[in-house]
Parts: structure tokens; sequence; C-alpha cells
């Protein structure tokens, strides 16, 4: 137990704070769609004007600085407009620096796991704490090569991140590097211009609490009237008074309308943003506002009906429902999800696992959910897992991020705590004494069933791994309850049972008795005569 880290305690998971809904805008006119992509084109400039601007400023910027520059974009937009593009560039330079710092950060790791293992004889092995050795000569001198490229990778960012320098591509840097690669994307040029413009438009207004609708930038009406307030240049294309254009379209909201008809009633602040797939050749809108936090549930609330515990895999999630006990009911589940294709595809597929699950856990008449609290920012370097490129990509192909958003989001709205727990050793430990105990001739339990147990047994306070199984009926004279877990409270129970000196019979337990350390006191075969006076008989002379 000297080598194992020390194992945090569950929690429950924080609630969501905000809210954002979609639906589409069906049944657009030429008209319509035309406006839509003059304004996006229009606003899409003056943000990469904007961003260009805050990014120079770096370290720089102020109030002073945010309000030039807000006052500047307003007779090209309007006031409202200026405000939400000035906001967003903020954000976006605020993100730059904190993936920076990220990158950072890998760096260092990667720079420390190179020099521990070149410090290393070659070819000595490693453990679970820390890798050994390169295997070979060559590794070595490669490593060491890469060990200078990576300083001077990291002495650039340090340098950059000092001097208030970001990286940033409107549209995204891997868009844009996909222009060179047309024909490994199966895409023309004019395709790929579709995409990019597109990818760089700008239809997103901030909410305002207190205004008609939440919002006049972009008002939607509790009809579904959508209104957009168009910038001064494009001024004459309104079809409405005050420089608006409404769109023929009328739009709802299947999830959350109602909430959402509450707060436009109420002109409580609602942002919206306008995205068009190109793919797809659609039109999307999104409401977002922020909620206040749900109230953490206390543990012991949350776990008072059981749990399930799920154990998270690169294409399914392993779920077993658990009793107060800590003992698995009922059969495993594993719902199943595809993570290959586009990102909406991924999001869409993590999304409908989840809808499964809660509708299970319903079922089950729980009202918590286990999950593992993981986090793989450390261990997707190749400096760490050196050649297992295949594992590098499995624990990068899990939705962590994803999953952990969504689950709490939509658990919230459910009733059902979401709780997470330390990842350490639970595919382990849930394997070694949980994989063959609950395997049977109708029932094959994989090693992340095992672990989905290990879970929800942490998540409850009960120690993962389970005590020595009894003696078959052959010994019953030693047969004893040593399946029954212990209590937390107790020291030592995660160990083996002391073997204590003595019989072992049904009226007299072992270690009881007032001769139970004294072998020879005990009358019965086989003990000790060493310790004894012993004379044989004298054979008789006649009969």
């Amino acid at each position: 137990m000297g080598g194992l880290r020390e194992v945090a305690k569950p929690f429950v998971a924080p609630g969501p704070t905000g809210v954002a809904v979609r639906t589409r805008l069906k049944h657009l006119t030429p008209s319509d769609e035309n406006v839509l992509r003059l304004v996006g084109a229009h606003l899409g400039a003056l943000a990469s004007r904007d961003l260009k601007r805050r990014c120079q400023a770096g370290l720089e910027h102020s109030t002073d600085t945010w309000a030039a520059r807000k006052r500047e974009l307003t007779p090209v937009s309007s006031s409202r407009w200026a405000g939400s593009i000035t906001k967003a560039s903020h954000d976006q330079w605020a993100l730059a620096r904190r993936g920076q710092l990220a990158h950072i950060q890998g760096l260092e790791a990667g720079i420390r796991t190179i020099v521990h293992r070149l410090s290393l004889p070659i070819g000595e092995k490693g453990s679970n704490q820390a890798p050994g050795g390169y295997r070979s000569r060559q590794e070595w001198f490669a490593k060491s090569r890469r060990l200078h490229v990576l300083e001077d990778r990291l002495e650039h960012e340090r340098a950059d991140r000092e001097a208030g320098i970001v990286h940033v591509v409107r549209g995204g840097k891997q868009l844009a590097r996909t222009r060179h690669h047309l024909d490994a994307a199966q895409l023309t040029e004019p395709q790929w211009r579709q995409y990019w413009e597109a990818a760089r438009w700008f239809l997103a207004a901030d909410g305002e609490s207190g205004r008609q609708c939440g919002n006049e930038t972009i008002c939607v009406s509790p009809e579904g009237e959508v209104r957009i307030k168009l910038p001064a240049p494009l001024g004459h294309l309104a079809n409405a008074p005050h420089g608006r254009y409404v769109l023929a379209c009328h739009v709802t909201f299947p999830h959350r309308g109602t909430e959402w008809a509450d707060r436009v009633e109420a002109r409580r602040a609602v942002a919206y943003r306008i995205h068009y797939d190109t793919g797809r050749d659609r039109w999307y809108l999104t409401a977002s506002w922020q909620i206040p936090p749900t109230r953490t549930i206390p543990m012991a609330t949350a776990l008072a009906d059981g749990v399930i515990g799920v154990d998270t895999n690169a294409d399914h999630l392993a779920a077993w429902s658990l009793d107060v006990h800590g003992n698995p009911t009922g059969a495993p589940r594993r719902f199943f999800y595809d993570l290959s294709g586009t990102r909406d595809h991924r999001d869409a597929q993590v999304r409908h696992a989840l809808t499964r699950l809660l509708h299970w856990a319903k079922t089950c008449g729980v009202k918590a959910i286990a999950v593992e609290d993981l986090d793989f920012g450390g261990d997707k370097t190749r400096e760490k897992h050196g050649r297992r490129k295949r594992f590098r990509q499995l624990i990068s192909g899990l939705p962590t991020g994803s999953l952990r958003a969504r689950l709490t989001s939509m658990a919230d709205q459910m009733g059902i705590a979401i709780i997470a727990v330390d990842p350490a050793y639970t595919s382990r430990w849930g394997a070694e004494h949980w994989q063959k105990p609950l395997t049977s001739t109708t029932r094959k339990t994989t090693r992340h069933d095992a672990a989905a147990v290990a879970i929800g047994r942490r998540a409850q306070g009960h120690p993962i791994r389970r005590r020595t199984a009894p003696p078959h009926d052959d010994r019953s004279d030693r047969r004893g309850h040593r399946t029954v877990q212990a209590r937390p409270v107790i020291p030592g129970r995660e160990g083996t049972r002391r073997r204590i000196p003595g019989p072992r019979t049904r009226s007299v337990r072992a270690g009881c008795g007032a001769n139970a350390e004294d072998q020879n006191a005990q009358d019965r075969p086989g003990r000790s005569t060493e310790h004894e006076f012993w004379q044989q008989d004298s054979l008789p002379l006649s009969l």
C-alpha cells in the first residue's frame, strides 16, 4: 500500500450555470438569406479587424482602449453590435491566453519527462509512477535532439506570453490549413471558400435585461417573430421601422421553450446567435441565458436509493446499478456511441447515449450517477507513453470534456445528482475483485462492467476490494464470514484476515477459551508430546 497514491474523496458535481437551446430557421426566402449573408459578412469583417487590434494591444488593454474600439465600430454598425463585437474579441483573446498557458505547461511536462529518461541507463525498466530509460542508443539520441526542439519552443512561448502575444485564426486554424490540402479533404476551392467565409461571419448579440424581449439587436418575440437590427451601411435593406429586418419565418424552441418564453415576456436577458451550416445548407438560431447554479444536495441524500456506476470508454458507457450496501443488482448495461465523423455527429452520439443512461437511471429509481473525474491533459503527450501511439489515441478519443458538461446539464433537469470520484485503480481493482465473481454461465462480465461497480462503490464510501472468500464446505470447521465487508472506519479492512492460532470448531471459535494459545492443553490427536514424561509399560512375562 505504500506505493499507491492517495485517493481523493468523491464529491457531488455542481450543476450548470447556463442554458443554450437551438432551433432551425425554416422557410427562409431568398431575400432573407441574402440579408443574413450580407450582415454576417459585414460584421465578420469588423470582428476580424477588432480582434486584430485587441491582439496588438496585448497586456496594455484597459477599459479606455476597449471604449475607444467600441466608438470606432459604432458608426459602421451600431452601438449594440459594437458592444457584442468587442466583447467577443475580448473573450477570444482570453481563451487564447488560457490555451497558451496549457501549451506551456504541456511543454514543461514533456521536457521533465525527457530529462528524467535521458538520465537513466539505456534499457532500464520503469514503474507505474515514473517511466524508465530509453530502449536503445538510437532512441536516446533522437530524444536528446527532441529535447532541444521542445526547449526552443518553450522559450518562444514564454516570450510570447510575457509580451501578451497570442495567435488566433478567425474561422479556425484547421480549416485554414485545409486550403493547402483540398484533395485530401475532397473539396474544391469554391467549396472551401464557402466554408471559410461562413465560419468567419458574425451574427451574435448579447442580451440585456429590461429591454424588449431581452435583446434588441436580435429580437425574438414570444410569438416567434425574428427581427434583426441592421448595421448602418445596410440600413437600406430594412423592411421594418427603425432600420430593422423581419424574417419571413417564425421560430419555436421545442426544448425549454416554456422557460425561454417566460424570460422573453419578463424582459430578461437572452443572447442569440445565427449560424449557417454549409454542409446541410441550413440556418440555425441559438438562444442562451444564464441560470442560478443548482444547490448541491448532500452526499447522503443523493445515495439514499443507491447509485449507478458508469465507466467511460472510447466507444461506450458501461453502467451497473448498485444498492445502498454497494452490491450490484440486475444486469450491467452498455450505451454505445460512435465518435467518428464530424463534430456535430460526435456531439449527437454522446447526447443520445447520455439520454438512454438517464432514462435507465430513472427506471432503476436511483438519484445519483457516479462517474470518474477524468483529466488526460498530461497523458496525451508521446513523452510519457513513448511508442504507445494507439494508447495515446485511445485516451485522446475519450469524450471526457463534452460528456462531463452534457451529463451535468441533462441530469440537473431530471433531478439526478452526478458524483465525481477519483479514477485511481478503478479498472485494475474492479477486474481483480469483481469481474470473476460477477461472471456466470449466462452472463459474461467485462473489465469495464467490473470497473463500473468499483466506481459506484467508491462513490458510496465502500472499499473496492472484496474480502477473501470462505473455504469449501468440506472444511466447515474453519468456515467464517469472510465475505462480509468491514465498515470504512475499521483499520486494515482492505487486508487479509490474520491467522489466529487455536482450534476451529462450531462450539469453540478460533482464539477463544482459556487454553487457546497452549496446544499441549488441547485434548485432541496430534498434540505435541515432547514436553511430557513418557515411559513404556513392561511386557508381561507370562500369560
